[in-house]
């Protein structure tokens, strides 16, 4: 869960250097500490839609956590007020990103967009700049120097390549899944079972017999099941959304987030064979 802005905080300012677009969008927290608004950011990475944008940064939170790192050090969740609704503006929910968290967006983009392609160069480029800055330099005028110099660059790019991999390792790998997700990025099981090639009925009762779901009938329909998630299991994978029924009640339709359907697509596409 990404925290919710402290309204107590001042909003982050403009540092506008002269440079990339990138580097133009940068803001400056009330601690100095360099920030970007992930609404200022969706559309110069190629996103019309706020709602598909977020899925990335869905994406990019979920491989922070699957690579150990904190995402409330680099996601904070924020407000922002853009032009819109009754009174010519609205206040939405944001995210205020630090540049590791950019390059972690970036890197779980659509990679067919060019703005991304462009997106990962900058912030893979000054994310391994920042993380070979240090407070003190080697003096590489001595032999001992030379060999501290050596040894930093050394670790640096280990760091680097072994992020890199990580990173690639857990990426959730949804595209496959992309033309079926809703505004939310998630999607319907008899979707996912579909592109993995098994029976949605098939999916359903393994999901129930490895008790990740559980099934009760409606209250109001007793030949419609419903289904709930064991909270201990769900890790994310599950989401819901209410639909009206043809009685004039209402029923969850249990759907997949992107992190769910590549799990489901990992764990259970082997059935199909």
């Amino acid at each position: 869960m990404i925290s919710h802005p402290n309204p107590n905080l001042p909003d982050p300012v403009p540092v506008t250097p002269i440079g990339s677009p990138f580097d133009r969008l940068m803001l400056q927290d009330v601690h100095g500490e360099e920030c970007w608004s992930a609404r200022d950011l969706h559309e110069p990475m190629g996103y019309e839609k706020w709602e598909r944008f977020e899925v990335a940064i869905t994406r990019a939170i979920a491989a922070a956590e699957n690579s150990g790192i904190n995402p409330l050090d680099h996601f904070r969740g924020a407000s922002k007020v853009i032009p819109g609704g009754r009174w010519g503006k609205q206040q939405v929910a944001d995210y205020r990103l630090t540049r590791y968290a950019c390059y972690l967006v970036a890197m779980n983009g659509d990679p067919r967009k060019p703005e991304i392609a462009a997106a990962q160069t900058y912030f893979a480029v000054q994310t391994r700049k920042a993380e070979v800055t240090q407070p003190s330099v080697p003096d590489i005028s001595t032999s001992r120097g030379v060999l501290e110099m050596a040894s930093m660059l050394h670790d640096t790019a280990l760091k680097l390549v072994k992020t890199e991999l990580e990173l690639e390792q857990a990426k959730p790998k949804v595209e496959a899944f992309e033309h079926w997700q809703d505004e939310k990025g998630n999607v319907r099981l008899r979707q996912v079972a579909k592109e993995i090639g098994i029976k949605e009925s098939d999916l359903r009762e393994r999901l129930i017999q490895d008790r990740y779901v559980f099934a009760y009938p409606h209250p109001d329909d007793p030949r419609r099941a419903q289904y709930d998630v064991y909270a201990d299991r769900n890790g994310g994978r599950f989401a819901f959304v209410r639909e009206n029924l043809p009685n004039g009640s209402w029923t969850r339709t249990l759907l997949l987030t992107p992190k769910g359907a590549e799990w489901v697509r990992q764990r259970y596409g082997s059935a199909a064979a």
